[in-house]
């Protein structure tokens, strides 16, 4: 014979987020994927690098960056960068292959 379980009420539906809510989420998300591979002994000035080229990067994009196609990347790189210093340009197009 089948014992009985009791059911329980689900909590209320979440009020959808923010954008502010949604943008925080995603730069903690992607900043933890591109640091998971990294070594323990990274230096915190590293890590804010990585960190403030995905923020720039999403504050020009104005949508997550899983949303980025390569038309997009270029755009940003290939215009928005154009008179960047290669050390910009690279670090930037770094943070977003990872």
């Amino acid at each position: 014979m089948a014992a009985l379980a009791f059911v329980r009420d689900l909590p209320e539906p979440w009020a959808p987020a923010s954008a502010e809510e949604l943008e925080r989420f995603e730069i903690g998300l992607l900043s933890g994927f591109v640091l998971a591979p990294a070594p323990a002994a990274l230096a915190d000035g590293t890590i804010r690098g990585y960190v403030g080229h995905l923020e720039q990067i999403r504050t020009w994009f104005g949508r997550p960056l899983w949303e980025m196609e390569p038309a997009d990347a270029d755009a940003y790189l290939g215009k928005v960068l154009r008179n960047s210093p290669s050390g910009t340009r690279l670090a930037r197009s770094q943070a977003l292959t990872t």
